[in-house]
This record gives structure tokens, C-alpha cells and sequence, in this order.
């Protein structure tokens, strides 16, 4: 009998400074049926009106502008997350974060925004533990993933693709629409304009 469970690739960004389209580094995580199948993560180099690297997000991170120097610009590895994904809906913690940056990056560099939907593991996780706060490492240890490096690009994708696998066990859920359904977290367009245009 093949294994059931959800399946999405989770993604998390870090960047340069305040402003989204500032990607510096991106981790990717894919999940089938409900296992990891496939990890990924690589710098990125910010677009040059955004290029600052703040004192305060290099603390967070550990990323230099000197890291990303060589590392290939928005519109050039985009095409890589969107065949990592290949047609997955996106998961993300906190998810307003990680989805501005793709808005932002893709509209200063003129690319179409990825038809595909996302979904909030912070949404999920207050639907689904009792937690003083739904931070990352906090709301990944009530989901069994603790002790990771949080600020890693890839540990995090890891701790967000956790949280959705455990909460789908929690609730019963097959896959992200049975979560989304059991939890109130909607699953949302990242292009939502251009996904009414084409229904209507």
C-alpha cells in the first residue's frame, strides 16, 4: 500500500537587509506522501539597488555580501526553485515573509509570478499546538524536530516541512487541502490576480 501523506516543498529566504527583493540565500525541501525525498540550498545575489548587507541581518544569518559575489541573481536561479518545486504548492514559516520576497524579486526583475499556492506553518501550528509562542525552533520541537541551526536557509525549510507533516498526522490530513480544511490555514495563490483572470 503506498504511503499517504501531504506533499509540498517547503522554502525559506534570508536576506540582505529590510527589503524583500534582498535574497541572499534560499533552502528548499521537498516532501512526497508525507517523507522528505530531496534537499537543496544555494546563495543568492541580491539585485544591485537592494544590494546592502545590514549589520543586523548578517547577525541573523552569517551571510557577507563577499558570500554571494559569485552566486547567481534572482532571475537567473529562479527557473532552478521552480524546477525543484516542480508544480508543488508552497509551505513557509511565516509565509508573508517568504512569499514577498518571490513578489518582490520577481517585480523588480520582471518575471511572471509561479503559479502555485502556499501555505503558513505558523497558521498551522497555533491550529495545532498549545505553545507560549509559535517562533520557529519552538513550534518545530512540539512537531519533534528540534536542535537545528534556525537561520540556516535549509534547516528551517526542514523545521517548517516538520511542522506540516506532524500537523497532518495530528489532524488526520492526507494532504495540504485536508490541512487547510482541518486547521482554518488557508492555501492561498501567490498570484492571485492573475489566477482570477484566468477563471474568470
Amino acid at each position: 500500500m503506498a504511503p499517504v501523506g501531504p506533499s509540498f516543498t517547503a522554502i525559506d529566504f534570508e536576506t540582505a537587509n529590510s527589503h524583500p527583493s534582498s535574497a541572499c540565500a534560499v533552502g528548499l525541501v521537498k516532501v512526497w506522501r508525507g517523507r522528505v525525498v530531496d534537499r537543496d540550498s544555494w546563495l543568492i545575489r541580491p539585485p544591485v539597488e537592494h544590494a546592502a548587507f545590514l549589520d543586523w541581518n548578517v547577525r541573523i544569518h552569517g551571510i557577507r555580501e563577499a558570500d554571494v559575489a559569485g552566486a547567481a541573481t534572482w532571475a537567473e536561479q529562479l527557473p532552478r526553485i521552480l524546477a525543484f518545486a516542480d508544480g508543488d504548492a508552497f509551505v513557509a514559516h511565516n509565509a508573508g515573509f517568504d512569499m514577498g520576497v518571490i513578489r518582490a524579486a520577481c517585480t523588480l526583475s520582471g518575471d511572471l509570478l509561479p503559479d502555485a499556492d502556499y501555505l503558513c506553518s505558523v497558521q498551522v501550528a497555533r491550529r495545532t499546538y498549545r505553545l507560549d509562542s509559535y517562533k520557529l525552533p519552538l513550534a518545530a520541537a512540539a512537531a519533534g524536530f528540534s536542535a537545528f541551526r534556525h537561520h540556516d536557509p535549509l534547516a528551517d525549510a526542514e523545521a517548517c516541512a516538520a511542522i506540516v507533516v506532524d500537523a497532518c498526522r495530528v489532524h488526520g490530513a492526507d494532504d495540504l487541502a485536508g490541512l487547510s480544511a482541518a486547521t482554518g490555514a488557508r492555501l492561498r495563490p501567490l498570484d492571485a490576480e492573475a489566477r482570477l483572470a484566468r477563471a474568470s
